[in-house]
């Protein structure tokens, strides 16, 4: 029998996809939740029912508890799955799914509560012998004291929202002239993101590896992992790539961070799937992060690996079922790799790209596996995360898979919007990855972004910007032998005049000879730093602006006097809007 008739997955995209699919090989119903900005989402059209919850903004819709709570209850649903985002490590709304009669497939939301403050969670844990990254485990309640810290422990240290994750709330701060804006920054975006301002600090270890455990706990006492996954590839402390096992873990040392992730799970008394995280120092010292209280993007490689399919475990946990297996039976054969299709410009420091996809093809083979939440003509919008899909691969080794991503990421085309698949090509092409190092200072450097964007313009089917050009794609046969050509028109002459005399005339882009400083994307103004009148240096921040789920610093291009002043906090603004100007001493 199914363990349960129907599941609402509160989530969308590729997410709420992902879930689904188990769903459907368990023999239970899927249903949807959209939002109206989502209507013609692929999430909507996958599932067997599907029901509107608000408009655009998440804030209106797939965060709104009650009404997902009567969603389901009035499809007829007996559980609820949060997915991965949103409301997965909510322990509110776990709670209230369980009394309003409704199974919450994840963990008791005593243990969410417990994990989700990282401060308690680290002095948990320090109880229970699993060791811990040198800092507080009381919440820090001012820049003095960031300041004291630093001196006490070493600079650079990192300040931390006590309720955050995937980056979010996370700042390192080099010396004190730096503690004030870091503190500010990090409670800013605790509040904004976990409704929790509360930070903690910790000692900044220098070029370790991310290194996690996938654990899974039943209701019966089991509790076992199944291996670790290496995400050290990051930019802006958010994952890019993950692989598992990683090149730096030996037999040995999987077995004792092994241990070690159990015993953290036990401590929290945890139920469902769930990642132990870590830091793996260069001395080989490994060191109890946070614990994500939920399946997460990168779960896929672990799948890949161990063949155990860790939502279909979630389900059948949720539903009182004991693991059918014990960790003796737990096998990590070959390598996956994981590449995340976030739709972000790499040769812009990473900036959001939101618009409508054109074009759209997916690589396949042997060992090639998709997990994606667009299709052809569909609108990446900015009200949502800019992760579209993830691109995993599996080979017998590192090696193999490292190749077999390549022939992938190649084979993968995305048009209208600028994509990280060139940036993947670069990285996974470069001398670090494939010797398997951190890849220290790589991911946002100059010389990856100039090797991405030439992979993302040329070399193969990958993806390609609209910029200011008219592509079109033909095939052709010459003496037997098919082509495809792509046709690239750039704009007439005076188009580009015009542009650019509409661009003087409201004042222009950031540049050496503009005054005006302009957004470079479509978002929320978070946080105003300057006010007319104040004397800027370049580099300095104008303002901080959320798009996509991620905080993007505005800075003076040149030195000089600001004016024109044009934003507050929470104001909306849109891609190339003016800021304010920046005028040399005496111009303003």
């Amino acid at each position: 029998m199914p363990p349960f008739r129907k599941v609402l997955v509160a989530n969308r995209g590729e997410i709420a996809i992902r879930v689904f699919r188990t769903l459907r090989e368990l023999g239970v119903g899927a249903v949807a939740v959209y939002s109206e900005a989502d209507r013609a989402s692929l999430h909507v059209a996958a599932a067997d029912e599907a029901y509107l919850v608000g408009p655009g903004p998440a804030a209106e819709s797939y965060l709104v508890q009650e009404r997902l709570i009567e969603t389901a209850v009035a499809a007829g649903a007996e559980a609820i799955h949060p997915g991965y985002g949103f409301l997965a490590e909510n322990a509110r709304f776990a709670r209230a799914v369980g009394e309003a009669g409704l199974v919450w497939i994840g963990p008791p939301p005593e243990a969410i509560e417990l994990m989700g403050s990282k401060v308690a969670a680290r002095e948990l844990m320090r109880a229970a012998g699993v060791p811990i990254v040198p800092g507080t485990t009381e919440p820090v309640e001012s820049v003095e004291e960031v300041v004291r810290l630093g001196d006490e422990f070493g600079w650079p240290v990192a300040i931390k929202a006590a309720a955050g994750g995937g980056g979010k709330g996370f700042k390192v701060v080099s010396d004190a002239a730096e503690a004030e804006r870091a503190y500010q920054s990090a409670r800013r975006e605790g509040e904004a993101y976990f409704s929790d301002p509360t930070v903690y600090v910790e000692k900044y270890i220098d070029d370790p590896r991310h290194v996690e455990v996938q654990v899974l706990a039943d209701a019966h006492g089991t509790v076992l992992h199944l291996g670790e996954r290496d995400c050290t590839i990051q930019r802006r402390h958010q994952k890019l790539v993950e692989e598992s096992p990683s090149p730096a873990v030996s037999p040995q040392l999987r077995e004792r961070i092994g241990r070690i992730a159990v015993d953290a799970a036990r401590a929290a008394g945890y139920r469902s799937a769930g990642t132990i995280e870590g830091l793996l120092d260069p001395d080989g010292n490994y060191y109890f992060l946070e614990m994500n209280t939920r399946i997460q993007v990168e779960h896929t490689v672990t799948e890949m690996v161990t063949g155990i399919d860790l939502v279909r475990e979630q389900v059948l946990i949720a539903a009182g079922e004991p693991l059918s297996f014990a960790q003796e039976d737990v096998r990590v054969a070959g390598h996956a790799i994981e590449c995340r299709i976030n739709a972000e410009d790499p040769s812009s420091g990473f900036l959001p790209t939101p618009g409508a996809i054109t074009r759209y093809r997916e690589p396949a083979g042997p060992g090639v596996r998709v997990d994606s939440g667009v299709v052809e003509g569909t609108e990446v919008m900015g009200l949502y995360d800019p992760l579209i899909a993830k691109l995993i691969v599996w080979d017998r080794d590192r090696e193999s898979a490292r190749r077999r991503m390549l022939r992938a990421l190649s084979e993968y085309a995305i048009e209208g919007i600028t994509t990280l698949i060139g940036f993947h090509r670069a990285l996974l092409s470069h001398p670090c990855f494939v010797e398997g190092a951190t890849c220290r200072g790589l991911v946002e450097s100059d010389e990856l972004a100039a090797r991405a964007r030439e992979l993302t313009t040329r070399g193969g089917p990958a993806t390609v910007g609209t910029g200011r050009t008219r592509d079109r794609v033909v095939l052709a046969e010459v003496d037997g032998r098919r082509f495809e050509v792509r046709l690239h028109a750039a704009e007439p002459p005076y188009a580009e005049l015009a542009r650019r005399r509409r661009e003087r005339v409201s004042g222009g882009t950031t540049g050496a000879g503009s005054e005006a400083v302009v957004s470079p994307m479509q978002g929320t103004v978070l946080a105003v730093e300057v006010s007319d009148g104040d004397e800027v240096s370049p580099g300095q921040v104008i303002c901080v602006i959320e798009a996509m789920k991620m905080e993007n610093e505005v800075t003076a291009h040149r030195p000089g006097l600001v004016s024109g002043l044009a934003v507050r906090a929470g104001d909306a603004v849109k891609t190339g809007q003016v800021v304010c100007t920046v005028s040399p001493d005496g111009d303003a």
